[in-house]
């Protein structure tokens, strides 16, 4: 094994020096780049490393802070096209042409935005405990409010948000996953104030209004979408994507059980094969 293997806890936080702000980001592995689009509240200590160093196994692996998130400097637009904005520039600071974008969560959202914003740069989407741009169908649960917007969130409330607090195993998994994400973390750098969340919240807005009609342009899209979510994701439920079932021709949508909203961090090597997989068989 290589000593000087570059992985998620050792990686460098590097700065793409842009126009009005500095965005924060991080690279391990080698091969196609892939772009990861985070959650609400969500900076480059919060992947679990796990996730991060399986995947850059097979492609390289690029985290990054939103615009006022985390390391980055500036202010998180209320707009997530805006927000998405931030993917072309880093990709295009970092001289990337082509890219594979996964999203988590609010960076699910995001992600979609960039899509069809930007369809020259995009070759796949992975779309990860999130739900259609559009209005919803099933709302969030009073419980991920509850625990989602504590100033500072302890195992406790990850189990609530991310996994199935009625499962044992899943309980197991999130304490795994929080004792990984705990080895390099700077919780100083994480949103913990109702200004911030009221930023993201508008950009939920926004998305959930779907002006620039996200959601149809998903059925005419020609970039394979891989759709993973938990039966029990307390943010965004698997059954926001049940009205669009047979209407996108390119999505797959993969449906874990007594799992909640992180599915990537709950079933690590189950997740990184099925991204795997898709991205061997969609080339």
């Amino acid at each position: 094994m290589n000593a000087h293997k570059t992985t998620a806890y050792n990686s460098e936080t590097e700065f793409a020096d842009l126009p009005g702000r500095k965005i924060a980001y991080r690279s391990i592995g080698s091969g196609t780049p892939l772009i990861l689009i985070n959650r609400f509240r969500g900076t480059i200590d919060t992947w679990d490393p796990l996730f991060l160093d399986l995947l850059a196994e097979k492609y390289s692996v690029i985290t990054f802070d939103y615009t006022g998130i985390g390391y980055s400097s500036g202010t998180l637009p209320t707009d997530v096209k805006e927000v998405a904005k931030d993917i072309k520039d880093l990709a295009d600071y970092l001289k990337i042409e082509k890219a594979i974008f996964i999203g988590w969560s609010y960076g699910g959202l995001v992600t979609q935005a960039a899509m069809h914003q930007y369809p020259e740069l995009v070759t796949h989407t992975v779309l990860l405990g999130t739900g259609p741009i559009g209005k919803r169908v099933v709302p969030l649960e009073q419980s991920f409010l509850d625990h989602a917007l504590k100033p500072i969130n302890d195992l406790n409330d990850e189990v609530v948000l991310f996994f199935e607090p009625e499962s044992e195993e899943s309980r197991k998994a999130a304490k795994a996953s929080h004792d990984r994400i705990s080895q390099r973390i700077d919780v100083s750098k994480i949103p913990s104030t109702m200004d911030v969340f009221q930023l993201y919240f508008a950009g939920g807005e926004n998305a959930a209004e779907d002006k620039d009609n996200y959601r149809d342009k998903l059925k005419t899209t020609k970039t394979p979408i891989l759709i993973i979510s938990g039966d029990h994701d307390t943010s965004f439920a698997v059954e926001n994507w049940y009205p669009l079932t047979r209407q996108l021709p390119t999505a797959q949508l993969i449906l874990l059980p007594q799992t909640g909203h992180g599915p990537q961090h709950e079933h690590v090597d189950l997740v990184v094969n099925y991204i795997n997989l898709f991205l061997e068989s969609t080339k």
